[in-house]
């Protein structure tokens, strides 16, 4: 028989003293450079102080322009509001209280009877309550000023003894009776009487017309 070939055993050669391979050695890696402190910064000189506090003192003022745009705007935005509040107040109260109409009196005195003179128109009352007073030696009546054409208000001529409508030349009579101009019927009389005070009293809610024969109701007038 041959004799086989005896294999080399590692483990026997490392142990009779041969030298490993060498190991490739790990790159280490580069030390960190030092971070450079950050320099103190110098104290600021007596000169720069002096420098910083002259700028602050030479900083320019707030525009008065500009000062007196804001005022302005205030002064009109408050206006407004209170115009507005001014409104919606009266609006409220014109819902809360309706609208009144304030009409002349008509029931109102005028006197007593010896205040008038006899044969006389008395105008006094005219423009305070669309009045004349006549007196006669028998009765007083009450004319109503308005005239019975177009509701012009005529006036009393003394020297022609007669009443005479500016509008369109109604004439009348002291007794109120028409006579000329278009006017179509008399003046209207308003019902008379005397309180209790002895005053004359009239009531213009009361009226009497001729045409109708009214002014023989003893309202009419007052007798003396």
């Amino acid at each position: 028989m041959s004799e086989e070939t005896p294999r080399p055993n590692p483990d026997k050669e490392l142990s009779q003293g041969k030298p490993e391979p060498p190991k490739p050695e790990t790159p280490k890696p580069p030390a960190a450079s030092p971070t450079p402190s950050a320099a103190p910064r110098p104290a600021p000189t007596m000169t720069q102080k002096a420098t910083a506090a002259a700028a602050v003192k030479s900083a320019p003022p707030k525009s008065p322009a500009r000062r007196q745009f804001l005022i302005n705007w205030l002064a009109v935005a408050w206006g407004a509001f209170a115009a507005a509040t001014v409104v919606a107040l009266s609006t409220t109260l014109r819902f809360l209280f309706p609208n009144v109409l304030f009409e002349p009196k008509m029931s109102f005195k005028i006197g007593k009877p010896g205040d008038y003179e006899v044969g006389i128109v008395d105008t006094r009352w005219k423009e305070k309550f669309g009045i004349w007073v006549v007196r006669t030696p028998e009765i007083a009546y009450v004319l109503s000023t308005v005239c019975t054409h177009l509701g012009c208000t005529p006036n009393w001529l003394d020297n022609e003894q007669k009443f005479k409508c500016p509008c369109h030349g109604s004439g009348f009579y002291k007794t109120g009776i028409n006579f000329e101009g278009p006017a179509p019927r008399p003046l209207e009389r308003f019902a008379l009487s005397i309180a209790d005070d002895g005053q004359l009293l009239v009531d213009k809610s009361i009226k009497f017309q001729y045409e109708k024969g009214e002014w023989t109701n003893p309202h009419s007038f007052v007798a003396f």
